[in-house]
Formats: structure tokens, C-alpha cells, sequence
């Protein structure tokens, strides 16, 4: 056997879906390694000259960037995000500045919604830098200013800094002596987390307000449109802000269910209106979808669009460049290295595939790792293990038959699926840190889709007769009752909020538009001197509500799935061979009780409330489910690669420690099982038994 085919053997499939989906593009970093440059470098080389038109002339365009499923349009967003925060050859410094905006999920609520996540985006680090974008973009814009960035901080006098501000901005600037403030106390350590609370347009109490000398928090759609104005206008200082709107087939929708792009359409004809400058809009949408909605668009809005980029399909020179970028990692731990860049795969494959000579980068991918997955087995099964044996023992122990391995190439969708789910939910924990991360709505859309997973019976959103706070709240039907259940989530800080909240939660019980209520929460909820308080203990001393305690752990879970959902709606989700839709992701969801701990739907009542296990034991059983999963859905691979992943995953485990794990399940009768133990560790491979 040569040394690449050994390779083959203990390797990862490089084609496998952890490697090559990229899901939302603002979540995941890609590898520059595994990018053809060739592929869609024309649409990329468009929406950067447009850039450099905003950049010259200060004027704000709009892109469409429209494709099919799979056709590259997130990882192309990818790169452009990669692109201009790298700067080019005359500058390090980033050429824009990138703001990515989740899908809304509420149309009354779309300016805040955009306000909220452009101010995240900003708070983003570009790679290779060490500051974020939005103090990057206030370094660039006291350039223009006499003296520069250290001088106007120097004195450590907010006046000073604000005052310079409205001599630079005497007019055009909303609210300005407070958003100018806020600017300021970014660059205090003290401040800076209740300062960009404050921009993005959380609710704050009394006492943060005061400490950054405002008055109250951007509450309504009107101030955070004029707020995000703001931004655009003083970026004709500095560079431009690259907007980009991606996964619209999860945004909110009309009363008739189909989707609401009018209401971004509506937002992005405004901001042309107002004459913003120096933003570059790109709205990312499937051609089916865009083709299905674009005459509910008002012409006056369509007309708003300035270039319309279609993506197309890819060349089989290009598929086969992209499976040789895949290959190419495991090629070079070789030498010689194999004659053909996409051993052991085929030209012909491709050919056969796609008789028309054009296809799609997914299904370059999907076909790539069937037909690596295949090599690999036929591998195996043609008996080249231990220089051509044929015995296999346990450590020392009498030899026993071969191990029955796999001979269907075919990933287990719910080992797949478990493990797209632990990775999700490790970015999910890396990226939110805090309940106030997700504006009520946001909550309220994400405990929707779990209750969809879970069949629960006539969910209606906007259960709260308040304009201001229906988009809080949602109810269905308790099961084998024809009573209606309701639920608010609210994390407003403001009593006066809080109050004006249980004001609509009572009028909502006394209409009887539900039988009990629920209210999820972690705040606050004020003293006894408090009216809120008191309203609070007026409704809650009814046996049949009921206060949860919000916390981050549901938050994470909840979040997890819903980036699913936004990644299955938009054709990007992949597990497997499989591309999932909605309702195969809801059936993958169940069969895995992936959301079975998720704290707040146990206090609810959907789920058993789990005791708490040793964190050792809960730990160690996750190690052995991750185990399990990863060499079922690779099937083969060596045992070292598994420990290092394993390690890798679980922080704090040791070597041994999954070694022995590795050794203990071989030996049990679950589905793992060593091939050749008694081989040094680094030669030895783990397989999937059938």
C-alpha cells in the first residue's frame, strides 16, 4: 500500500460536510486554502468595483447578488468580507468596513433590528487586527480632525471630545450631543459595555443612563433610522460600511405567509432618500425566492437597485480545481505525491455527473465526499491492513474474525446530524455571552421554531394587544385542552418598560386572548414601592401563571437551532449528502433530542427536568457521544486524528483519558472498534463495525 493511500485511510474525509459548509458566513472563518479563486472572482471583482465607486464619489449603492442553492453566495460573501477587511497592496488597514444583518424577524421592529446588528458588526475585530471596527472607524475619522485621535482623548474631557464633533457636524446628526457621548465612552473600559448597549438600542436603567449622560435609550424605529443615519453620515469621513443582508427566507412575513421584503426594500429606498452616504448595500437572495416575490416590491423601491449580479454555474475545470484544494492538504503529507491533484478521484466522475459541463460548487462537494468516502472502504475492504494480515486480537488476546466494516459509503444523517449540532452549539457559545444579546423578538421567533419542532398545537406569535409589545410575546394551545397558553420574554431593564409591558399582559388576561400566562425573565422585576411590582404580584399570585427564569444556557440552545433554520430555508444547510429542508430538519432535531436539555423548555413543560449529573460523568458523556458519532460518520479513520479532535472539542480531557475511552468502547458492543490494537497508537485506525 503507498504511503497516500495509508493517508487516505486514516484522514478525515476533507470533503466532509464539518469541513466544507460554511453556513452563515459571518459566523464561520474560512479557510483561504480551500478557496478557487476562479470560481465567481468576476462577480467579486463587481461588487468591489462598485466599492471603489462609493469609496471615490461618497454616494450609497445597492447590489442584488442573486443565485440558485449551493451556487456559492455565502462563501462568496465570505470573501468579501475577507477581502476588504485585508486591505490591498498600498494599505494594511481594512478597505471597509463590514456590517452583516440577521434576518428580522418582526417588520415593526426592522430599523432597530438593523440598528442593533450593525453595531455588533462593528464591535467585530477585522482579522489581523486588534482593535474593533467601530474604534478603528473613530481613529479614522478623528484623522480629519486637527490634532488626531490621541489628542482629542489626551485631556479625558467628554466635552472636548463632543464639542470638536458639532464643530466638525454642526447639523445633520441626530440627537447629537447624546450619540456623540456615546462615542466618547467607547473608549473608556469602565463605560464602553453600557455605551454600546446604549448605540445598539438595548434598554438601559436608570442609573447606565445616567452614567453616559443621556437621556433615554433609542426606543423607537424613528431613532434608531435617524441613529443609523448617523453613521452613514459621518462614515463620508472615513471609509465606506459594506451592509449586507443574507438567509431571507426566514425574515418576517405578511399576514397572507409570504415573506415581508418589501420592508427591506422599504429601508434600503429611505436610505437612498435621505441621501446617506458611503454605504454599500448587499442584499443576497435565491433566485426562486426573488423571482416568486419581486413584483410585491413597489417599483419605486426596486428602482433602488443599482447592479443585479446573478451567479453562475461553475465549469468542470473549476470543480475539479476545488476538489484538488480539498485534496491538496493531504497530498503534501506525502512524498512523491500523486500524479493526479484529485487522487483518488476521477475527471471522468465529474464528466459522467454532469454531461452538461456546468454544476454547482455544493454538488461538487457532496459528489466529492461519496466518492472519497468509497475509496476509502474499497481500502479497507480489500484487506490492506497490517501489511496485508488478516487476524485482528485485543490486546494480546487470541485472535478473533475481522471486524465486519462498512461497505455503504453513506453517512448516518443522525450521526451527521449530531455532529453539525456540536459544532453549531460550541460557535453558539463562543459568539453569545449574554441573555440581552437578542432583542425580544429575536427570542420570541427562536422559542417559535422550537415549539415547531416539538408539534406543539396552534402557535400564534403577537399574543399582547400593544402595538409596542406584541412582537414580545406568543401563545398556543396547551395540549389536550382547548385553553390557550401565552408567553412574554422580555429583558427590558427600564421599570417604566417593565410596568407598561404588564399593563398589556393584564389586558391580555382579562380579554381572555389566553388562559394562563408565562413570562420568562431574568431582570428584575422592581421593589414593592414599584407600580411595576405591584402589577407583577397582582398577576403572578394566580396559581395559573407562572415567572421562568431566563437563562443563558436556553438562550444558546434556542440560538443554535435557529441558525439552522436560517441555514435549512436558504438551501445552505448540509448534513451528510443530505441538504435538509425545514421539515427534515425538525424530523432530525426530534430523532436526536438535541434540545431535550435545553433549561427553558423543561420549565414549560415539554421536556423532563433532568438532575443534574456530576459534571465529570456529564462531561464524560458527551466525550463518548461525540466519539461515537464521528466514527460512525466517518466510518474509518486513525485513532490519534479521533483523540485530537476529542481534545480539541472538550476542553480540560487528556490523551489517555480518551485513549481509554476509545479502548473501553471498542471492547463494549456499541458500533466502535479498533483495527489492529496491537499496532503502535500512531499507526492504528478506529472504525464504524456493522
Amino acid at each position: 500500500m503507498t504511503a497516500i493511500d495509508r493517508i487516505i485511510q486514516r484522514e478525515p474525509n476533507p470533503f466532509d460536510t464539518e469541513t466544507f459548509w460554511s453556513g452563515n458566513f459571518w459566523q464561520e472563518v474560512q479557510n483561504p486554502d480551500l478557496t478557487v479563486d476562479s470560481i465567481h472572482q468576476d462577480a467579486l471583482d463587481e461588487i468591489e468595483a462598485v466599492l471603489d465607486r462609493v469609496a471615490d464619489d461618497r454616494r450609497s449603492r445597492t447590489i442584488l447578488l442573486e443565485g440558485e442553492t449551493g451556487s456559492g453566495k455565502t462563501y462568496l460573501l465570505g470573501r468579501l468580507k475577507r477581502s476588504i477587511q485585508t486591505g490591498n497592496a498600498d494599505s494594511a488597514s481594512p478597505r471597509a468596513f463590514f456590517v452583516y444583518v440577521e434576518p428580522f424577524t418582526a417588520s415593526d421592529y426592522i430599523w432597530r433590528h438593523i440598528l442593533r446588528y450593525t453595531v455588533d458588526s462593528l464591535l467585530e475585530k477585522p482579522e489581523g487586527q486588534d482593535k474593533s471596527q467601530i474604534l478603528l472607524w473613530l481613529e479614522d475619522l478623528s484623522d480629519v480632525q486637527q490634532g488626531g485621535f490621541i489628542d482629542w482623548l489626551r485631556g479625558g474631557v467628554r466635552q472636548i471630545f463632543v464639542r470638536k464633533l458639532l464643530e466638525a457636524y454642526p447639523s445633520g446628526i441626530y440627537n447629537a450631543q447624546e450619540f456623540f457621548g456615546a462615542l466618547y465612552h467607547l473608549t473608556n473600559p469602565e463605560l464602553y459595555p453600557i455605551a454600546c448597549e446604549w448605540l445598539r438600542g438595548d434598554d438601559l436603567d436608570e442609573d447606565s443612563l445616567r452614567k453616559l449622560g443621556v437621556q433615554s435609550t433609542i426606543d423607537t424605529e424613528d431613532a434608531a433610522q435617524k441613529t443609523l443615519a448617523n453613521f452613514g453620515r459621518i462614515a463620508d469621513a472615513t471609509q465606506p460600511i459594506v451592509l449586507c443582508f443574507d438567509q431571507l427566507d426566514n425574515i418576517a412575513r405578511n399576514s397572507d405567509g409570504s415573506l415581508d421584503l418589501q420592508s427591506l426594500f422599504r429601508v434600503n429606498a429611505m436610505l437612498h432618500t435621505q441621501k446617506v452616504k458611503n454605504f454599500l448595500f448587499v442584499i443576497s437572495i435565491i433566485t426562486d425566492t426573488w423571482r416568486q416575490n419581486q413584483a410585491r416590491i413597489p417599483a419605486t423601491d426596486r428602482d433602488r437597485i443599482d447592479t443585479t449580479i446573478r451567479l453562475k454555474q461553475i465549469t468542470l475545470d473549476q470543480a475539479e480545481a476545488l476538489w484538488a484544494s480539498r485534496l491538496y492538504l493531504l497530498h503534501r503529507q506525502t512524498y512523491p505525491q500523486p500524479e493526479s491533484p484529485i487522487y483518488p478521484l476521477a475527471r471522468q466522475y465529474l464528466d459522467d455527473k454532469f454531461p452538461g459541463g456546468k454544476t454547482r460548487p455544493r454538488n461538487t462537494l457532496i459528489l466529492g465526499r461519496r466518492l472519497y468516502q468509497e475509496s476509502k472502504l474499497d481500502r479497507l475492504q480489500s484487506g490492506i491492513v497490517r501489511n496485508g494480515g488478516t487476524e485482528f486480537s485485543h490486546n494480546g488476546s487470541s485472535p478473533s474474525l475481522p471486524p465486519k466494516v462498512p461497505t455503504d459509503a453513506t453517512s448516518d444523517p443522525a450521526a451527521a446530524f449530531k455532529l453539525v449540532w456540536l459544532k453549531k452549539f460550541k460557535q453558539t457559545e463562543e459568539r453569545v455571552n449574554r441573555l440581552r444579546q437578542y432583542a425580544a423578538p429575536e427570542l420570541m421567533q427562536m422559542l417559535a421554531e422550537a415549539l415547531s419542532v416539538l408539534k406543539v398545537e396552534d402557535v400564534r406569535s403577537r399574543l399582547l394587544p400593544s402595538r409596542t409589545y406584541a412582537s414580545y410575546s406568543l401563545s398556543y394551545r396547551a395540549p389536550g385542552t382547548p385553553d390557550r397558553v401565552g408567553v412574554v420574554w422580555s429583558e427590558d431593564a427600564n421599570m417604566v418598560k417593565f410596568f407598561n409591558l404588564l399593563k398589556a399582559c393584564r389586558e391580555a388576561l382579562d380579554r381572555k386572548l389566553c388562559h394562563t400566562l408565562q413570562l420568562v425573565r431574568a431582570e428584575g422585576v422592581g421593589s414593592p414601592s414599584n407600580r411595576g411590582y405591584q402589577l407583577y404580584t397582582e398577576i403572578f399570585s394566580d396559581d395559573r401563571n407562572n415567572h421562568f427564569m431566563s437563562d443563558l444556557v436556553s438562550v444558546r440552545y434556542l440560538s443554535t437551532y435557529h441558525t439552522l433554520v436560517n441555514d435549512a430555508l436558504s438551501g445552505e444547510l448540509v448534513v451528510g449528502e443530505e441538504t435538509p429542508d425545514l421539515d427534515r430538519l425538525e424530523s432530525l432535531t426530534r430523532q436526536t433530542e438535541v434540545l431535550t436539555d435545553c433549561p427553558l423548555l423543561q420549565q414549560l413543560g415539554f421536556f423532563e427536568t433532568t438532575v443534574a449529573r456530576e459534571e465529570a460523568e456529564a462531561s464524560l458523556q458527551a466525550i463518548e457521544d461525540f466519539i461515537i458519532n464521528r466514527v460512525v460518520n466517518q466510518q474509518c479513520m486513525a485513532i490519534e486524528q479521533l483523540i485530537e479532535e476529542a481534545i480539541a472539542q472538550f476542553g480540560g480531557v487528556s490523551k489517555q483519558q480518551v485513549h481509554q475511552l476509545i479502548e473501553t468502547l471498542s471492547l463494549s458492543d456499541r458500533p466502535v472498534r479498533i483495527l489492529d490494537p496491537d499496532l503502535p497508537l500512531e499507526e492504528q485506525l478506529v472504525i464504524a463495525q456493522t
